[in-house]
């Protein structure tokens, strides 16, 4: 095997290759490099323009279709074409159960916290494999580009993303075969391709204005030595242009006197108004009048004819008014948050192709008082930027400083011996980092607390630091205990692990030396390992995590069975006790989707009765209950 040499300040490879800036998108990705001028440069290819749509296609087969070719597929089967998954990374179903109705596929409701799952034909995908289909298609458009490998990457997300989605874009990245170096937040990748922040010497504090297609967000940095710090953030992560263009069809179908409930039932008949939408809102950027037919062939609940879809500049603005409001309102928050006025704001950024109409650019200047910077196409600045952090990462720029790093990921044993992450690789020095956790059976007081170094899936591909027992749990329902991990590592390279149950206050902690004992040969064996074996590490997690998963189930409906037979009709008992069956069959061949297939239809099945017998209980709480006059 060749040698491959690493630099343990960043734990990146030392070879002679291109790093790229990947901006993961809501709506669109795009991929960028410093060209050999030195310049950061989007990069265009296949014919198909400079940004990927962020939507994933999967055919009967369950081959997956990226991009331009996938978005097609948005109107002619909804259900098995994927879009928006940013906005499922490291979220649970009940982070998402009440924007359920945004998404035209199935979000699996597994009553639980686990993260969410999404169902394409017979086929159970996690957001990170999405993610992961959309990062593969940018690693092949960036290698058929370049002509060259293309396997390391830094790759942004928002600034408000907490610690299990900044690890699910990691662990997207690595499926899809890049080493991720860093995850920059969004906001500082903007402010690097204008240059802010570049200059050591310079101090400024800068507004971030984000509107994409399907999220906003503000933020307020301060940029001190070239260090970005975020002093506050706000938005809405269900707020962008996508609401504009839902406006735009609901006035078209006011206009045309189109029965709203019939044409809105039609995903087909939807989806193409809105991709009109989508057109009328960007030529109104450039004109002041939008005129244009909508031809059709009938849907399931409307005849065959034609919509006039005709938008003026003053309705156009009028009807996205109260959006743009709302942003303005989050702009007040988070400098309120960061104890800061409008005056005090040396610079303003806008990202997003939202920020392209007029109209928002006049509430913003209006608001901050000062002309935002707008010269850098608003789709690419985030990716652009991107590239001079992975050109600041590959040490080509030395009159910039770079802080210690710590060069393996560091975290804690999980149930089914997988590994997970508290403080990932290339996160600075000094550092925190936690993560809330609870106890998988009732009654269950001590908890175990293993901590290990390294990039594979498993625990037992990884080397452990030590070990320890949280104590003194107080006996309550499984799932119920808050069990708060801390992990601080200091300037020295030593880690403190703290471990602290919320409503006991019961707590430990560990003194920890991480790097001891490893040589540079050991840390380059165990990055190139966790690269090699990333496929088959992430299949074998996903496999764990649906049996911990489907066995929980089935202790869980045994459990509700024991508890409330009485409320339950004969046919019912029999039909769950068959449905737990199946599961358990299902979890003895130990096949991910069949697993997962069993657990949903267990959920399916039991959830009327479930709702019905949740009815009883609190009718019967409330009448327990005397009013005092």
């Amino acid at each position: 095997m060749a040698k491959i040499s690493i630099n343990l300040a960043t734990g990146s490879f030392q070879q002679e290759e291109i790093i790229v800036g990947i901006d993961l998108g809501t709506t669109n990705s795009l991929v960028a490099f410093i060209n050999p001028d030195k310049n950061p440069q989007v990069i265009n290819d296949t014919g198909k323009g400079l940004l990927v749509p962020s939507v994933v296609h999967f055919n009967a087969q369950g081959d997956a279709l990226v991009g331009n070719d996938a978005k097609e597929f948005l109107i002619t089967d909804p259900a098995n074409t994927i879009f928006s998954v940013k906005r499922l990374l490291g979220r649970s179903y009940k982070d998402v159960a009440a924007h359920q109705d945004t998404f035209s596929y199935k979000i699996i409701d597994d009553e639980s916290d686990s993260l969410v799952k999404i169902k394409a034909g017979d086929k159970f995908y996690t957001p990170i494999e999405l993610s992961a289909e959309i990062l593969k298609e940018l690693k092949a458009r960036a290698e058929h580009a370049l002509k060259t490998p293309v396997n390391r990457a830094v790759i942004t997300v928002p600034a408000y993303f907490n610690d299990s989605q900044r690890q699910a874009t990691r662990d997207a990245g690595k499926l899809a075969g890049l080493d991720v170096l860093r995850i920059v937040n969004e906001p500082t990748a903007a402010s690097l391709a204008y240059g802010l922040g570049l200059d050591p010497a310079q101090q400024k504090t800068i507004a971030v204005y984000d509107l994409g297609g399907g999220t906003f967000d503000v933020s307020v940095l301060s940029i001190q030595n070239g260090i970005f710090e975020v002093l506050s953030t706000n938005g809405n992560t269900f707020l962008g242009g996508d609401d504009f263009d839902r406006a735009i069809v609901y006035y078209w179908i006011e206009s045309n006197k189109l029965d709203k409930e019939a044409v809105t039932k039609d995903s087909g008949l939807m989806q193409s108004l809105r991709l009109k939408a989508e057109e009328a809102k960007k030529a109104l950027s450039t004109q002041s009048l939008y005129n244009e037919k909508l031809r059709f062939d009938g849907f399931e609940e409307v005849k065959p004819g034609e919509i006039w879809c005709t938008l003026d500049k003053q309705t156009f603005e009028n009807l996205i008014a109260g959006k743009v409001a709302e942003t303005i309102a989050s702009c007040k928050l988070a400098l309120s948050d960061a104890k800061l006025t409008t005056a005090e704001i040396d610079e303003v950024v806008l990202v997003g192709g939202s920020t392209r109409s007029p109209y928002v650019k006049q509430q913003v200047a209006a608001f901050f008082q000062r002309e935002p910077h707008d010269q850098i196409n608003p789709d690419e600045v985030v990716a652009l930027g991107a590239a001079i952090q992975a050109d600041i990462l590959a040490g080509n720029r030395s009159d910039i400083l770079l802080l210690d790093v710590t060069p393996l990921s560091l975290g804690i044993e999980t149930m089914g011996g997988l590994m997970d992450v508290i403080i990932p690789r290339n996160a600075k020095v000094p550092t925190k980092a936690g993560r809330q956790y609870t106890t998988s059976l009732d009654g269950q007081v001590n908890m175990k607390i293993s901590v290990y170094q390294g990039e594979r899936d498993l625990v037992r591909e990884n080397r452990k630091l030590a070990e320890f027992d949280l104590k003194g749990i107080p006996p309550m329902p499984a799932g119920l205990p808050k069990v708060d991990i801390n992990f601080i590592l200091n300037a020295d390279g030593i880690l403190t692990v703290q471990a602290i149950e919320l409503r006991s206050g019961v707590k430990q902690e560990i003194d920890i030396t991480p790097s001891y004992g490893l040589t540079d040969d050991t840390v380059e064996k165990m990055l190139i390992d966790s690269i090699t074996h990333a496929k088959s590490d992430v299949d074998q997690r996903m496999l764990i995590e649906a049996r911990s998963e489907g066995e929980q189930l089935v202790y869980t409906a045994q459990r509700f069975l024991d508890k409330h037979a009485s409320y339950l009709s004969t046919d019912e008992i029999k039909n769950t006790k068959i449905h737990i069956e199946n599961l358990q069959q299902a979890l003895e061949k130990a096949e991910k989707d069949e697993i997962l297939k069993k657990a949903d239809e267990l959920n399916e099945f039991t959830r009327p009765f479930a709702e019905r017998v949740m009815d009883v209980a609190v009718s019967a709480a409330m009448k327990g209950k005397s009013i005092d006059n």
